[in-house]
C-alpha cells in the first residue's frame, strides 16, 4: 500500500481515536488530523497546547465544552452523506476541549500551528458556506467550513461531496510553492468515506516531474497525504464520494497552481 495512505485502526484507543496523522509521522510541518469515534456518554478531553484545533462532528450529537464556552446538544447529521453543513467547533491554542457523546459519534480533530490570535467558537451549519463547483462530470458540492475569509492562524478546513461518477479536486491544481500571490504552500490530507462502504475512489497524486507519481485506491474511512503535487479525485460509477480536507502553511491562504496540461477545462469566465 502507498505510504501516502493512512489506515484506520482496527479498534479505538481508550480516546476512541481510530486514526492519526501527525507532523512528524506525515514528515512535514503543520498539518495533524485526527479521527475518534465515540459511544454514547464517552468523554474525549484534550489540551491543544501550541496548536489551534477545529473539532468536525461528522455525524451525531455531543455537548463541547472550552475554558471559556460550552455548547449543549450541537450535532444534526447522523451520516455525512446527508450532504448537510456540520457543526464544528474552533478552539485555540493553550486551550482545551471536552466532547461528551449524545449517541455515537464520529469526530474529525484538524490541528495546525496557533498563535491565540482567536478566541474558542461554534460554527454553525448556517455559517457554513455552501457551494457546486465545477461543471459536468466534474460537478461537485463544497462546504466550506474554516475557510480563509473566517478568523483562524492557520487551518483551512472545507468538505467535498462528489457525486458517483463525477470528478473532483479537478481540473487537477497543486499549492506546494511559496510563490504569491500566484501559489501558497499548503500541506493537505483528504479523509475519505464511500457511500456504499465496500466501493473506492481513486486519487492520483503526482508532480511536474513525476518523482512523485501515484494512483491510490482509496476505501472508506482512510487518508490521503498530500505534501506535494497535483491531487485530483475520481469517485466511480456506482459509489458516491465524500472527503474532508485540513490545508496549512506558513501563510493562510488558498493559492493554486493548474496543471497546464489541464488547464483548458477550467470553465470560461462569463460575460
Amino acid at each position: 500500500m502507498s505510504e501516502l495512505i493512512v489506515k484506520p485502526t482496527q479498534s479505538a484507543n481508550e480516546d476512541g481515536i481510530v486514526l492519526s496523522v501527525t507532523p512528524a509521522s506525515a514528515g512535514w510541518e503543520y498539518v495533524g488530523f485526527e479521527v475518534a469515534k465515540l459511544t454514547e456518554g464517552q468523554v474525549l478531553r484534550r489540551e491543544t497546547g501550541r496548536n489551534e484545533v477545529c473539532v468536525v462532528l461528522l455525524s451525531g450529537r455531543a455537548d463541547v465544552e472550552t475554558k471559556r464556552e460550552k455548547w449543549q446538544g450541537i450535532g444534526l447529521r447522523m451520516s455525512v452523506f446527508e450532504k448537510i453543513p456540520p457543526y464544528s467547533v474552533y478552539v485555540p491554542n493553550e486551550d482545551f476541549y471536552e466532547i461528551r457523546a449524545l449517541s455515537d459519534i464520529e469526530l474529525a480533530i484538524c490541528s495546525a500551528p496557533g498563535h491565540g490570535g482567536h478566541p474558542a467558537r461554534l460554527i454553525e451549519p448556517a455559517q457554513v458556506g455552501v457551494e457546486t463547483r465545477g461543471y459536468g462530470n466534474m460537478e461537485r458540492q463544497i462546504h466550506n467550513i474554516l475557510p480563509e475569509q473566517e478568523p483562524a492562524d492557520s487551518l483551512l478546513v472545507v468538505e467535498v461531496f462528489t457525486p458517483n461518477g463525477h470528478w473532483s479536486s479537478y481540473p487537477p491544481h497543486k499549492h506546494d510553492k511559496a510563490n504569491l500571490p500566484d501559489e501558497s504552500l499548503l500541506e493537505e490530507t483528504y479523509y475519505y468515506h464511500v457511500q456504499p462502504e465496500h466501493g473506492f475512489a481513486i486519487q492520483r497524486v503526482y508532480t511536474d516531474d513525476r518523482s512523485l507519481d501515484e494512483t491510490l485506491v482509496v476505501r472508506d474511512g482512510q487518508t490521503v497525504l498530500v505534501p506535494k503535487g497535483y491531487h485530483p479525485v475520481s469517485a466511480p460509477p456506482g459509489y458516491d464520494v465524500y472527503y474532508l480536507n485540513v490545508m496549512a502553511g506558513p501563510v493562510r491562504t488558498w493559492k493554486f497552481h493548474n496543471d497546464p496540461d489541464h488547464e483548458w477545462l477550467m470553465p470560461k469566465p462569463r460575460k
